[in-house]
Parts: structure tokens; sequence; C-alpha cells
């Protein structure tokens, strides 16, 4: 009788530690108790020592961040537009008013693209012919003689500074996209914007010139070569300003994968 029983004493001892060896299949497999301290991802943690219903939520000080769980994003504090800069140079050229009043470029940074036309095309456009009125002065001629002249693409002046308003990048969808690209036959037909080899003002590539395009479309005129620093009378010194370029050639090296941009040269 006694065999029996401490037969069954020990059998029932070894069916507990059995079980007490096995009552969770989420501890580790060196068998350390999952807690929230002890340096290892554990348990229900989703990072170390984080997350999970026992462990603080991840991402806190000191903490890993929870891979799962998207950070907060802060929105406080002021935010302002600093500068379109859809055409880089033309906001600071154009956007001043006449007479020895304030630059209106904050005004046009801040307004609605829609809506910049509308309200800085005359604007654009007076300075424009202003520009053109002090190179007369310079040169001893006529203000009035020295005006704005339709350029390469035929746009007249309330043309261009319609779109230069707007300080926003077109593209063109169906079109080869470029800020500006002459054809063989310009002005051979008197009329540029039917020469089907002339695209301009059709998007950006990383190769263009941004600025010396606007310039030549600003001053350049039906040739695109009006202003260019010209030696008129052949004495070895430029009669004409250089309006149609800033001097500055693309100085990286441009790649056909992202980032696109190499090292300067």
């Amino acid at each position: 009788m006694k065999l029996y029983r401490i037969k069954y004493m020990f059998m029932a001892l070894f069916a507990v530690v059995a079980l007490s060896a096995c009552n969770n299949d989420d501890e580790i497999a060196s068998g350390l108790q999952a807690t929230c301290s002890d340096g290892v991802m554990n348990g229900n943690e989703t990072a170390v020592d984080c997350g999970g219903p026992a462990c603080i939520p991840c991402g806190g000080e000191g903490m890993d961040p929870d891979p799962m769980e998207p950070e907060e994003i802060d929105f406080s504090g002021t935010y302002a537009q600093v500068d379109f800069m859809g055409r880089p140079g033309i906001n600071t050229v154009l956007s001043f008013d006449m007479d020895g009043e304030p630059s209106v470029k904050d005004a046009h940074n801040n307004s609605i693209p829609s809506e910049m036309g509308a309200t800085f095309q005359a604007g654009f456009e007076a300075r424009l012919e202003a520009y053109h009125d002090v190179y007369a002065g310079l040169l001893g001629l006529d203000p009035a003689v020295v005006n704005y002249e339709n350029n390469i693409l035929g746009l007249d002046a309330a043309t261009l500074t319609g779109y230069l308003a707007a300080d926003v990048l077109e593209v063109a969808p169906d079109a080869q996209t470029t800020y500006f690209l002459p054809g063989p036959d310009v002005n051979m037909d008197g009329n540029p914007l039917n020469d089907p080899a002339i695209i301009g003002l059709t998007g950006r590539t990383l190769q263009d010139d941004v600025i010396d395009v606007s310039l030549i479309l600003l001053f350049g005129g039906m040739e695109g070569n009006r202003f260019s620093g010209q030696d008129t009378d052949m004495d070895g010194m430029a009669d004409l300003p250089r309006l149609t370029s800033d001097g500055v050639s693309l100085t990286a090296d441009i790649q056909e994968s992202f980032p696109y941009l190499g090292a300067p040269e």
C-alpha cells in the first residue's frame, strides 16, 4: 500500500513540474522571464523593453521606436511661405514696385498661384519696360525707342509677364519637356510660334540653364541675342550691355539615376 502511494506521489510531482515548464510559449528558449527591463525583446514586446500589453509604448526617450507605430507629427509653431521658385530669379528681378515703393516680393510669395497673374502681371510688365529705359539711358538713346522686343518665342511683353507672374512651372504632357529649345528655323517665317522646332516653357530638365533662358526671353529680342554685349562699332569694346546671360554655366555632373546630380566639376 505504501509503495503505491509513493509511486502516485512521484507521478503527480512529475506532472506538476512538466506543466510549470510549459506554461508560457512566448518565453525565449533560454528560459528568461519576459520583462520590460531586461534589455531583450521578448514576451509580447514589439521592441526592446517596450510595446505590447505590459510594457510602456515604444518611441519614448531612451527607447527603441516601435516600427509598427507611426511617429506623431508636430504641427505646432508658425510657418510662412519663403519663395515659390517655380522659375528661379523671376520674382527677384521683376517683383518690385516703381518710384521707390517697397518690393512686392513677399506679397507675391504669399499669393495663391491662380491669382498671381491678375495681381502682379501689370507690375512685372512695367518693371520690364523700366529696365529697357535704364539701358537706353546708359547707351545715350531715347527710351521711347529702346523698348521690349517680342522675344524668340514670339511673346509680347504682356503675354510673357503674364506667364512669369504666375511663379509656377508648367508641364506640357504632350510636348518635349524643356525650359527652352530653339529650333533651326527661328524667325524664318516671321512667326516663331508656328515653327514646330521651337519649344519653350513646357517644363524643365536638370540640364536647363533657367537663369540664362529667362534673361534671353526678357532681353534677347526676336533673335535671342539683342543685348549680348555686342561690339557694334568693332573697336574691341562692348557697346551693348550683356543681359542675356549671368555668365555662370552648369557645374554639376548630371547622372541618369537618382539623385541625378553628381559632384561639381
